[in-house]
């Protein structure tokens, strides 16, 4: 028996321990420890409530706006404030946005080195790369002298005295098996994707004030506005001349056209790049069909509503129980519940048992060994991530569970692009329930995305044109008008998983907040059973041919794009 630790995880969000068990080559145990604590929920106690979206965000840096949507949806149900249709149009395309870009930013930055082989990059013939990115794009920057200088700069980088990413050991894991000219594509579209995600963003920085941690949100919609025509000259004592005169208004003909460009380039890097690299790349890798399947449990709290309904949600909300694609189970907030039977905090006052988020608390309890340790063999609380579970069941979320239950949904573009997705790859259905579905999923899921960005964006200037220029309900932004104790939730998506945010109420104040995120799912330490999380259920099973080197288990891990850092808040 070897035990393989990896400490910390490189390319995720935050501070992340695996530590796998081995025995013929084969994982038989596996425990992923969030290992960072960070007490957001506990930071956001005595605060005013309507400034609770502005702290949540800085969860993250990548998936803020989820949390930020979810914080002042929380907020905004407890008060029974409903956001007009321009600002619940512009949180969609904010929200659609940053899901695109994180997905595509998940597979370059944080995936495709795990699976394409830098080493073999730099023996690609530039002319052959240039007749397969043709072959499997129109994208026009596929030319033979732009593969031979990325050829060149990525030689530069991995030979330099720091590499970061681009390190690569004195001899080739064997599971690598991608042809070189491949890797030099994504290798060489890596790059690209940083300068797209950044032109892409601009639409944040329009509709939001800045990018990451948006500032235009408010209790009741957005506090953005659009054009109303004047003053046609300088007023003394109102602005800067200057500064009104050079600022892009994010809703006028300049702003618009900004947000319009931003969508159409995030449009056509997804159809053209991103798509075709994924398939490109895991159409080498379809041995990996079926591995990390896990506990085949999928759940999706929906997303993206078009009228404010669930019924109206661009992603459905439901859950699918043991791979069985033929019957959508409805999903209720009341079915949620944590513990932290194997996590290091104080129990709740349900003990161990699961208690649901809007009676729960986080009381840092750390019971772990000493630091620095060797293992967690003998721990049995080795966590700061909670251990959520759906009706007692552990579930799977992210692109995989969105896009299975979508299908399960009957959402026909769904099923046409996950149909499409198998037909291109050449595979099963069941191929697609683990670490190979999780990787093609992704790319399926930011296509359908993208696309519904225009609808958005036509849906918003047609709202104005027609005279609608209502952004805000402000009738309860007044704490002296509210209840003296309300209560409220909100579930959204970001682009690793569902998202939940529980909130407390007393005279204006937060009284209690709670928060269960993505990774707080997929990242979850055992439960009170004793039953893996989603993450360490996928490991198990996993062929490791090297131990010293045990690529297999970051390829599963990566799949699923954890972020410690969003796991413990």
């Amino acid at each position: 028996m070897t035990r393989v630790v990896l400490d910390p995880v490189t390319r995720v969000g935050g501070q992340l321990r695996v530590e796998a068990e081995i025995s013929d080559g084969t994982v038989t145990d596996a425990w992923v420890s969030g290992t960072s604590y960070r007490g957001l929920e506990r930071i956001l106690e005595g605060r005013d409530a309507r400034d609770a979206w502005l702290m949540a965000q800085r969860i993250c840096g990548s998936c803020g706006w989820a949390h930020a949507l979810a914080s002042v949806g929380a907020v905004e149900q407890a008060l029974g404030v409903t956001p007009p249709t321009n600002a619940r149009l512009i949180r969609n395309l904010l929200a659609g946005t940053q899901l695109v870009v994180d997905e595509v930013s998940g597979f370059y930055l944080r995936q495709a080195l795990d699976w394409i082989d830098l080493r073999a990059a730099l023996t690609a013939d530039p002319d052959a790369t240039s007749t397969l990115a043709r072959a499997v794009s129109p994208w026009p920057n596929s030319g033979s002298t732009y593969f031979a200088t990325i050829q060149g700069r990525l030689a530069a980088m991995i030979g330099s005295s720091q590499p970061g990413p681009f390190a690569i050991p004195p001899v080739t894991h064997p599971g690598y098996h991608l042809s070189p000219e491949t890797s030099l594509m994504v290798a060489a579209h890596y790059f690209e994707a940083l300068d797209w995600r950044r032109e892409v963003l601009h639409l944040e920085t329009v509709l939001g004030g800045r990018s990451p941690h948006l500032q235009t949100l408010v209790v009741g919609g957005l506090a953005i506005a659009p054009d109303w025509g004047g003053p046609a000259r300088p007023v003394p004592g109102e602005h800067i001349w200057d500064v009104v005169r050079t600022f892009v208004s994010p809703l006028g003909a300049a702003g618009l056209a900004a947000i319009g460009t931003a969508i159409d380039s995030a449009r056509a890097f997804v159809e053209q790049v991103f798509v075709p690299d994924v398939m490109t790349t895991m159409k080498a890798y379809r041995d990996w069909g079926g591995k990390g399947r896990g506990i085949g449990h999928y759940l999706a709290f929906g997303a993206l509503s078009a009228d404010g309904s669930e019924a109206s949600l661009a992603l459905p909300r439901g859950r699918v129980m043991d791979r069985d694609l033929t019957h959508l189970i409805q999903v209720a907030e009341s079915g949620i519940g944590e513990t932290t039977a194997h996590a290091w905090y104080a129990p709740g006052s349900a003990g161990n048992d699961l208690q649901h988020p809007s009676d729960g608390g986080t009381e840092p309890l750390y019971t772990g060994p000493k630091l620095p340790y060797a293992s967690l063999a003998d721990a049995d609380r080795y966590s700061w991530i909670k251990a959520p579970r759906y009706e007692d069941d552990p579930m799977e979320v992210g692109p995989l569970a969105r896009m299975l239950v979508a299908s399960a949904a009957g959402v026909t573009a769904a099923r046409e692009a996950v149909g499409r997705a198998l037909t291109t790859l050449n595979v099963g259905q069941d191929e697609l329930f683990g670490t190979f579905g999780r990787m093609t999923m992704r790319a399926v899921e930011a296509g359908l995305v993208a696309k519904r960005l225009t609808g958005w964006l036509s849906d918003l200037r047609d709202s104005i044109a027609a005279g609608d220029l209502a952004m805000a309900d402000l009738s309860a932004w007044d704490p002296a008008s509210w209840p003296r104790d309300a209560e409220g939730f909100a579930l959204g998506e970001s682009a690793r998983g569902a998202v939940g945010h529980w909130v407390r109420i007393h005279d204006g104040r937060i009284a209690g907040y709670q928060i269960v995120d993505a990774s707080t799912w997929n990242a979850s330490p055992r439960d009170q059973m004793g039953r893996r999380g989603a993450l360490e259920a996928a490991l198990v099973g996993t062929s490791v041919v090297d131990p010293g080197r045990p690529l297999e288990l970051l390829r599963t891990v990566h799949s699923f794009d954890p972020c410690p850092s969003c796991g413990a808040h």
